[in-house]
């Protein structure tokens, strides 16, 4: 039997493709000896590594046990509308790719300072029935933000992503803002979860920041009992991240789970956005209660 997790390091947090390899490598003795992945992912601290391990853990166990993930969790895994991003380029340029994915329910858009207002109209000009996310990636100040709020009051914005850097959004606390406010950086796990309190209004939980499937769950369970609606994001990866992340997207408000959509090559048997809709990977891809490497071995 084989459990398969990904992870994708991210250097805005210090990870790098050799620290996580090393990481889990330094774990492999323990690994051989017999205990157990997931209490040993637990070790590790939130990151990229830990979800690796947490994930491939929990595939595993869904092997041994002859029950899959999600029903050992109670959930169930379906289609979900995610959303598609627009990357930050020209006015124009935004403005044909808004209108390439115009069919979407849902656009991630990428805002930096430099006329926000007019790459946004661009946006909504090309594709006026979607709803948007607005995700600055830490790049705004308060004033931007308090400037754009006319235009953000718009029922068609989802909300907006951590509009300040991580460390300097203080002054969101208290803030009665028209849209939505989302903490990306500023929230990794159940540790990180009072900081954002009475700062935003909801929280993005990626694997790849808790550390897994196990602390995701827990996060969210945590951010729900706070009154915090829920987004679930994802790195640039492949739909092996994606799998397990569904779990979590199914009991979200906000799905954003378009990493494999950047791809040339996904894996095999991976999941598919048709119309802004995300379906789940092919039976046996990941968490099923047969081998993790079935699809591939009918191919």
């Amino acid at each position: 039997m084989v459990g398969r997790g990904e992870c994708v390091p991210y250097p805005r947090y210090g990870e790098s493709t050799d620290s996580v390899v090393q990481q889990i490598a330094e774990l492999g003795p323990r690994l051989k000896a017999g205990d157990d992945p997931r209490a040993l992912a637990a070790t590790l601290p939130p990151g990229a590594a830990r979800n690796a391990l947490d994930c491939a853990a929990w595939d595993l166990a869904a092997q041994r046990k002859g029950i899959s993930v999600a029903d050992q969790i109670g959930r169930v895994v379906q289609p979900v509308t995610t959303a598609v991003t627009i990357s930050l380029d020209g006015i124009d340029a935004m403005h044909a790719a808004a209108m390439a994915v115009a069919g979407s329910k849902l656009i991630k858009i990428k805002l930096s300072p430099e006329e926000p207002a007019a790459r946004l109209a661009a946006v909504m000009a090309g594709a006026p029935n979607s709803r948007y996310i607005i995700d600055p990636n830490e790049s705004w100040t308060i004033a931007i933000l308090e400037t754009m709020a006319p235009m953000l009051a718009d029922k068609r914005i989802a909300l907006v992503e951590q509009p300040l850097p991580a460390d300097d959004d203080d002054s969101l606390r208290g803030l009665d803002y028209p849209a939505p406010l989302c903490a990306d950086e500023s929230i990794h796990d159940r540790e990180t979860l009072g900081a954002v309190l009475g700062k935003y209004d909801m929280i993005n939980i990626k694997l790849d920041k808790t550390g897994g499937l196990t602390e995701a769950l827990a996060l969210q369970a945590a951010a729900r009992s706070a009154g915090l609606g829920v987004m679930n994001g994802c790195m640039i990866c492949s739909s092996l991240s994606i799998a397990p992340a569904l779990l979590i997207a199914c009991k979200s408000d906000i799905v954003d789970l378009d990493g494999p959509w950047w791809l040339a090559t996904d894996r095999p048997g991976g999941c598919r956005i048709e119309g802004g809709e995300l379906l789940p990977p092919a039976p046996g891809f990941w968490g099923d209660a047969m081998a993790s490497h079935w699809w591939e071995q009918r191919q």
